[in-house]
């Protein structure tokens, strides 16, 4: 059952066993998968098309040679929904060992709203920039961010961070959110003269903030804010106490991750969180 359906879970096994007359514990079955080298894991990827592995892996090919100085004048940017409550709503798959990335043991995923608060952030190499959340951006406006409201940010955020992280003469990676690409959006960025690193899409694993955002919300488990307040402050602090080293080491990892997409063939590879 498990062969045939990865995401089958042990109540389901027991279920169907006890619908042919054979009756065992759930610990039994699970005992039994681990024998036979499986264990269970919770593990989501975003839609990968065919269209999306050629982007990846051309972009691959084309930066894997880039220099190191190359990769620490990039701003990097993002959005992440940071939950009250520590819950990914991840599936558990059961598989073996090494064959965590093959494709029937991932489930897709599109990006969505919500969450208990929303913010971009931005970081370097050299550390990471500035948080910001996007209710309170928004103000008497909806707490959902768009073309516009994104543009505020970048104007506030931008010139401020990158001069502060690498200097005057910086790269800007964001990806192809539709609020990101919009006419106005990139109208405006054209107007800064601002630079822009060309990204493909569906590819967080390519971008060292998600594993960065990973960091802030692991710090958060630890912490247990009770309600929003709390958790904005608990969220900067978190971020703010992400280390040098830790942002260097993670945009240090683009050839490796690179190398990842290649060896993947476009497909999603273990950088994902």
């Amino acid at each position: 059952m498990v062969k045939r359906n990865p995401f089958t879970t042990a109540n389901q096994v027991n279920n169907t066993l006890q619908g042919v007359g054979v009756s065992i514990s759930k610990c039994t079955i699970k005992r039994r998968l681990h024998e036979s080298k499986h264990r269970g894991c919770r593990r989501c990827k975003p839609l990968i098309s065919l269209k999306n592995r050629k982007a990846r892996l051309d972009f691959a090919k084309e930066h894997l040679k880039k220099p190191a100085l190359f990769w620490k004048n990039i701003l990097w940017t993002d959005e992440t929904k940071i939950n009250l409550y520590q819950n990914d709503g991840k599936k558990k798959v059961w598989r073996r060992r090494g064959t965590a990335h093959y494709p029937k043991h991932t489930t897709s995923s599109v990006k969505h709203g919500g969450g208990s608060v929303m913010a971009w952030a931005c970081m370097a190499a050299s550390g990471t920039g500035t948080l910001v959340f996007i209710d309170d951006v928004t103000q008497d406006r909806s707490s959902r961010m768009n073309s516009e409201v994104f543009r505020d940010i970048l104007s506030a955020q931008i010139q401020l961070n990158a001069v502060k992280l690498i200097g005057r003469r910086f790269m800007i990676q964001m990806d192809n959110d539709p609020k990101h690409t919009a006419k106005a959006t990139l109208e405006f960025i054209k107007a800064k003269r601002w630079k822009i690193l060309e990204w493909p899409s569906q590819s967080p694993d390519l971008n060292p903030i998600e594993h960065a955002f990973h960091l802030l919300k692991t710090k958060l488990q630890t912490e247990r804010p009770t309600n929003k307040q709390q958790l904005k402050a608990a969220a900067v602090k978190a971020w703010q106490s992400i280390k040098k080293e830790e942002t260097q080491h993670l945009v240090m990892s683009m050839s490796s991750r690179l190398q990842a997409v290649i060896a993947s063939k476009g497909f999603s590879t273990k950088y994902k969180k």
